[in-house]
């Protein structure tokens, strides 16, 4: 009996023990992200697709044409994975004051809901995730974090039914940080208004 007890205090210690992060934890963190300032122009990220074993099932590619139209953060990602695979998705970023904003995309279901204080994003989503020739509709909990010297990384848990199928990791990079560009995946004539 008292093996018992003591294996469920244990499991409880456990399970009241995990917390998960909170925005407010960054109010004070720098640098200060804000994503209007951010996103502004060619944006480069480099981005890998985990497993829930910690396997690496997808490596991608993703250039991003960033910039403001009737108050709305405008980005037009275009993306090359490893295996040939091309895409694009355009997101529409609605700044709602106070550090909260909501986003849309033509495979996201509903609204994107995310909230920034200090150096990070915390932003989620349900989104229909191409798979094969079909599709999976999934949930994506995304962290992102501005680190000193401009880059800025995301960390995201794509659950499906409730259950962890992986991690994507993606490093972000402006690309006036750089001296030249990294690689080039938006065609020539789709250029923003600033370019």
């Amino acid at each position: 009996m008292k093996r018992l007890l003591l294996l469920c205090m244990t499991i409880l210690m456990i399970l009241t023990g995990c917390s998960h992060m909170k925005i407010e934890d960054f109010d004070n963190k720098e640098p200060s992200l804000v994503l209007e300032d951010y996103f502004s122009g060619r944006v480069y990220a480099w981005g890998i697709f985990e497993d829930r074993f910690g396997n690496l099932r997808r490596e991608f590619l993703v250039e991003i044409d960033a910039y403001m139209e009737d108050n709305v953060l405008v980005l037009d990602e275009y993306f090359l994975y490893s295996d040939g695979e091309k895409d694009r998705r355009i997101w529409r970023i609605t700044p709602e004051g106070n550090g909260r904003y909501v986003g849309r995309a033509d495979d996201i279901i509903g609204t994107a809901e995310g909230v920034v204080r200090g150096n990070a994003l915390t932003w989620r989503y349900q989104m229909d995730l191409k798979v094969g020739d079909g599709s999976w509709r999934v949930t994506f909990d995304d962290w992102m974090f501005l680190q000193p010297g401009g880059v800025l990384i995301n960390r995201a848990t794509v659950r499906k039914w409730g259950v962890e199928l992986g991690q994507v990791t993606l490093s972000f990079m402006r690309g006036d940080q750089l001296t030249e560009a990294p690689f080039t995946l938006i065609p020539e004539a789709m250029t923003s208004p600033d370019d």
